[in-house]
């Protein structure tokens, strides 16, 4: 049975103190939204946001968090700071190409996109393409701080690196293990949907918080046209004065919407990894009851069972309709298996190179090897996790995954 990490000592006490004082008449951190758009505003002294505030998306996010999410008074603080640093986000953003049109002519050519599901190896694939000196990629602290934009002369320097490694200090305090299953760096690169929560349009946000219906609206009803072009002018902002060759940027979440991604990026190149489903269901509930035991007393493995088995379902059944579809020109994108790219990441690699044309130097294989000598999987504990702990039914979740398993002839690991 998985049983969440209670979150520490002083954080639990933290806890008790602000519920006596809701107790008491202390009234609740607010997340009404146009408190929130109001205090953004006084925080920027901006007004404009641009496409934004995407008001009808922050909507549905306050209406799960309100009803459906269980937030500790701790976590509905934080939830509340993370919203207004997201609706200031936009302020500037708007406020920079304002004051600088120029950046909005920025090209962002053919670039690299890892599409794979959560818990594939997407990530040190993302990290393994950023040795590349020839591929972009974000890095967490341009994209948890981008105002002034990164410029190149400063990019290993910039002081927002250092504030940014304290900001996952907290992080991994406040989510004891997490470090084990989810790489975080201020110089590693950084995934998409943490921009893509700018808009309030994010995975990331029913990653941290139990909010089913937003979940759903995200997956079957949101409308990502816009978010894609709002994820352009980040990368715009972002290469204006620290240009790269190409971007290589990474996030599961586009599976739920590829259609709207290939519209903004139509010449994209695509890499879809690939694992069995049942397994990234089973490590998604263990790293996501982590992740939300830091802003809610209430986790329920049963639950996070049923509402990630049904979410990857809809992904990956999307995916195959989407291919089979001949939506996507076969020359656009590459499938890597899992099993595969665990046990030689190197040659993997170098086949994605060789299908989209590009050149897999030397130089490159040799950072490769020695990253990965230097990074092992097991360098902070692993993560370990068993199907059982879900409570879900082996063969009636094997059943709805078949045609996906079959299509792209992915294994069974259980």
């Amino acid at each position: 049975m998985l049983i969440a990490p209670q979150p520490p000592l002083p954080i639990r006490f933290v806890n008790r103190m602000l519920g006596a004082s809701h107790k008491l008449g202390v009234p609740k951190f607010s997340l009404d939204i146009d408190e929130l758009i109001d205090a953004a505003q006084q925080k920027t002294g901006l007004s404009d946001f641009g496409a934004g505030p995407f008001r009808d998306n922050l909507q549905m996010l306050v209406e799960g968090l309100e009803q459906e999410a269980y937030l500790t008074p701790l976590g509905r603080l934080l939830t509340r700071e993370t919203l207004i640093n997201a609706l200031t986000k936009q302020l500037n953003l708007q406020d920079w190409f304002t004051r600088y049109p120029e950046i909005a002519q920025q090209k962002i050519a053919a670039p690299i996109i890892i599409i794979g599901m959560p818990r594939t190896g997407t990530t040190i694939l993302h990290e393994l393409m950023a040795l590349d000196p020839n591929n972009r990629t974000p890095l967490f602290w341009e994209v948890a701080a981008p105002f002034p934009p990164p410029e190149t002369a400063t990019f290993g320097s910039d002081p927002r690196i250092a504030q940014s490694a304290r900001h996952i200090k907290f992080s991994h305090y406040l989510m004891p293990g997490v470090e084990g299953m989810h790489r975080m760096g201020a110089q590693l690169p950084q995934e998409c949907v943490t921009i893509t929560a700018d808009t309030f349009a994010s995975m990331l946000y029913n990653t941290i918080y139990r909010i089913p219906t937003y979940a759903n609206w995200l997956a079957t009803a949101a409308d990502m046209t816009p978010i894609y072009r709002y994820h352009r002018r980040v990368h715009q902002l972002l290469q204006w004065r620290c240009p790269g060759q190409r971007w290589a940027l990474k996030s599961p979440a586009h599976l739920w919407s590829i259609e709207a991604l290939l519209q903004e990026y139509p010449d994209a190149k695509l890499i879809q990894t690939h694992r069995d489903p049942l397994k990234i269901v089973s490590s998604l509930v263990s790293m996501t009851s982590t992740m939300r035991a830091a802003f809610s007393n209430h986790i329920d493995a049963d639950d996070m069972a049923h509402e990630w088995s049904n979410c990857c379902t809809f992904a990956l059944n999307a995916s195959l309709k989407t291919r089979a579809s001949g939506a996507i020109a076969p020359q656009q994108i590459v499938d890597i298996q899992f099993a595969a790219f665990m046990k030689n990441a190197e040659t993997e690699i170098e086949r994605i190179y060789n299908a989209f044309d590009l050149e897999f130097t030397p130089a490159f294989a040799q950072r490769i090897r020695t990253y990965l000598a230097a990074n092992p999987a097991e360098k902070h504990g692993g993560h370990k996790h068993q199907f059982s702990d879900t409570g879900l039914d082996y063969q009636q979740e094997r059943a709805k995954v078949k045609a996906y398993q079959d299509y792209f002839g992915v294994v069974s690991e259980f």
